[in-house]
């Protein structure tokens, strides 16, 4: 059985025409709605996952189950306007059926955007891609969707950027504004009886979906439709989710896409294909769907650029132009190797506190080098003052008078205080009277003051 697409709206599951209503007569265009519109019957339906106060949790974990159990894999999509508790409900789901079959898509697309993807995904469900490919593929199909709206306000609206001209003309009585929400976000100032249409037109033949709200106003067919050049404009009913996602019900909203099922299938299988190394589903793209598991590549810092598709059909050509022309004057020399191994910590941005930059320093201080490099200097000694008598904590070595230690190196500040320059100030070499007894720890300090002699007194 085909893998399973669910929406989580009844108006997401838009019904799919038969190939002949959208090709039109004599290269004209159709136009109509979805009731008279022949429709596919070789495209299954979608699965309605439906909100919480809608269907209790028990018949929602039924009818899962059974899906689960008759397709065998499920996708879901939802929008960025879907309520949270609704899409907690989906990962609940999931949870207490513990199943990895289930894969649960956010999308940027607005609304009607996504129920056009959900119908491309229906379609290609029942071309024999295998689940893992076909829900990876919701990424790779929905940078084909050009989805917009015509609105009456912008005031309300977030997810596009607006500006403050803009949002000074909401205010105009008639104002319309079009906006293109994906793949590349634009906002016009519209006249509602122009014919300029003024948005990007798509680089492809598509068909044009539009779902109509409180607004009023025939520029979506009459200017940008002829426009784009679209093969079929089709009405369908205003997703719920809409006017939460543009911010106003007065808007227009539309969505253009691939219409033909073989292209998107020699679209979707014309991309490399890669096994997850966690759940062992096919893979396009840098992250599986269902479990959501970088790949192993990425993993390991090989990026996702090869994977690309113009970087695939442009290897031999990449390859031709990075050799040298015959006669040309030879590549500069790379540069030599770092000595102190430290470029990969440097790239990293772990530099190391002696960089190998600075003339006459190889690495860090205390650190051999490699033969023959000069050594790096420690600390300058002041004359006339004595050494600071100290160990690193947890050596194990006893501190004490006469005991020789070493303060400073590379990147440490002196903290001494001024006297000492002087050589006024000396540590005491034994403590004070009253106050004997070594500590129980070798590494703890037995000047006055410190914690150990504060409990003495104590």
């Amino acid at each position: 059985m085909p893998t399973a697409i669910a929406v989580t709206s009844p108006d997401l599951a838009l019904p799919a025409p038969e190939p002949s209503a959208w090709l039109g007569q004599g290269g004209v265009p159709p136009s109509g709605s979805w009731g008279s519109t022949p429709l596919d019957r070789q495209t299954p339906a979608a699965v309605v996952l439906r909100a919480p106060h809608q269907q209790p949790l028990d018949e929602a974990l039924t009818e899962t189950s059974a899906v689960l159990e008759h397709h065998g894999h499920l996708v879901v999509l939802y929008s960025a306007a879907c309520p949270p508790e609704h899409v907690r409900r989906l990962h609940t789901l999931r949870a207490v059926l513990e199943s990895d079959r289930i894969a649960i898509l956010p999308s940027a697309l607005p609304p009607l955007g996504v129920a056009v993807l959900a119908r491309q995904l229906r379609q290609l469900s029942v071309c024999g891609f295998s689940p893992g490919v076909l829900a990876c593929a919701a990424r790779l199909l929905a940078h084909y969707v050009h989805a917009g709206a015509l609105l009456g306000s912008v005031t309300g609206l977030d997810r596009v950027e607006v500006d403050l001209r803009s949002h000074m003309k909401s205010w105009l009585p008639g104002a319309h504004f079009a906006v293109l929400a994906t793949p590349q976000p634009q906002l016009l100032h519209v006249d509602r009886h122009g014919t300029d249409a003024g948005l990007r037109p798509p680089g492809f033949a598509t068909r044009l979906a539009v779902a109509r709200g409180q607004l009023t106003a025939d520029w979506v067919t009459s200017a940008l439709a002829p426009a784009w050049q679209v093969q079929g404009v089709y009405e369908a009913h205003l997703p719920t989710e809409s006017a939460r996602w543009w911010g106003t019900q007065k808007l227009i909203e539309f969505a253009a896409a691939i219409p033909d099922p073989a292209l998107l299938s020699r679209l979707v299988a014309s991309v490399r294909r890669e096994e997850c190394g966690w759940c062992g589903q096919e893979v396009i793209g840098d992250r599986c769907a269902f479990c959501a598991a970088p790949l192993a590549r990425d993993r390991a810092g090989g990026g996702s650029a090869g994977r690309e598709p113009a970087a695939i059909a442009g290897a031999p050509a990449a390859l031709a132009a990075t050799a040298p022309a015959p006669g040309a004057p030879p590549p500069p020399a790379a540069p030599a190797p770092d000595p102190s191994g430290c470029s990969t910590l440097r790239q990293r941005g772990l530099s190391p506190v002696a960089p190998a930059g600075v003339p006459g320093v190889v690495g860090i201080s205390g650190v051999p080098g490699p033969d023959g490099a000069p050594q790096v200097p420690g600390p300058p000694q002041i004359t006339g003052v004595p050494p600071v008598t100290g160990a690193p904590h947890g050596t194990g070595v006893r501190y004490g008078p006469g005991v020789p230690g070493v303060r400073g190196g590379p990147g440490h500040l002196d903290v001494r205080g001024p006297d000492v320059m002087a050589g006024a100030v000396q540590r005491p070499t034994a403590p004070p009277p009253g106050l004997t007894g070594d500590p129980d720890h070798p590494d703890l300090r037995t000047l006055p003051g410190g914690a150990r002699r504060v409990a003495h007194v104590r």
